[in-house]
């Protein structure tokens, strides 16, 4: 049984799901409480490691769709035994940057795998933990993209894999993403991400405010 509290930042690409995730957490620590951040892929050695074939082409070789399925359900398999149980246990608050709904919204609806049998494949490597609430960074694909475009150039680098997709895969995800949200409303909260970033960062507060456990007697996390 976990005690903790389990948020995850999902969306297109260009949502700000980054951003709001980690200025979410900081606000968190201000507040006392334990925060731990988390990514997908990635999280872990063994997860940074394959974080670098799936979105930056390290393996030197094409990627296939059934490897890339696989690949991110043994990154998140290893990111949930080594960070997230563990944290969850001792009533830790774990933010993740994306997590199993990715998979899902990319590789079931974006790729056109089965989504049962994704969904299914998910369950299987994080042993059925799902998130207590997950934020939905909604946004556009076109102006998502026109987002990415412009901080590539400022950050002097290419486009990764993901971002090499066409927009109309790109649409897909978004729509699966939108097809997650109906399925389970009790879970999703849909933030409109083309607001100004202050507005955006009050509904994220807003969707966990209510969610979040007692601090510890005193007050603060005491690490």
């Amino acid at each position: 049984m976990t005690h903790g509290l389990f948020i995850t930042f999902e969306g297109p690409e260009g949502s700000g799901k980054s951003t709001h995730a980690h200025r979410v957490a900081e606000r968190l620590t201000a507040c006392g409480y334990e925060v731990v951040p988390a990514r997908e892929p990635g999280g872990t050695p063994t997860g940074e490691a394959i974080r670098e074939i799936l979105q930056h082409d390290a393996a030197g070789e094409p990627v296939a769709p059934q490897t890339e399925l696989l690949l991110f359900a043994s990154s998140r398999a290893q990111l949930v035994q080594r960070v997230i149980k563990p944290a969850l246990a001792r009533g830790a608050i774990v933010i993740c940057d994306r997590f199993a709904d990715s998979t899902t919204a990319y590789q079931g609806y974006g790729r056109g795998f089965d989504v049962e049998r994704v969904l299914s494949l998910n369950d299987w490597a994080t042993g059925r933990v799902v998130p207590d609430v997950t934020l939905l960074m909604d946004l556009d694909v076109a102006l998502g993209f026109e987002r990415i475009h412009q901080r590539n150039l400022e950050a002097g680098h290419g486009e990764d894999r993901f971002e090499r997709e066409t927009l109309e895969f790109h649409q897909r995800v978004r729509d699966g993403y939108l097809a997650l949200a109906a399925r389970w409303p009790e879970r999703f909260r849909i933030i409109p991400s083309d607001q100004p970033v202050s507005v955006v960062q009050a509904a994220a507060w807003d969707a966990i405010a209510g969610l979040l456990p007692a601090l510890p007697e005193g007050g603060r996390h005491e690490g």
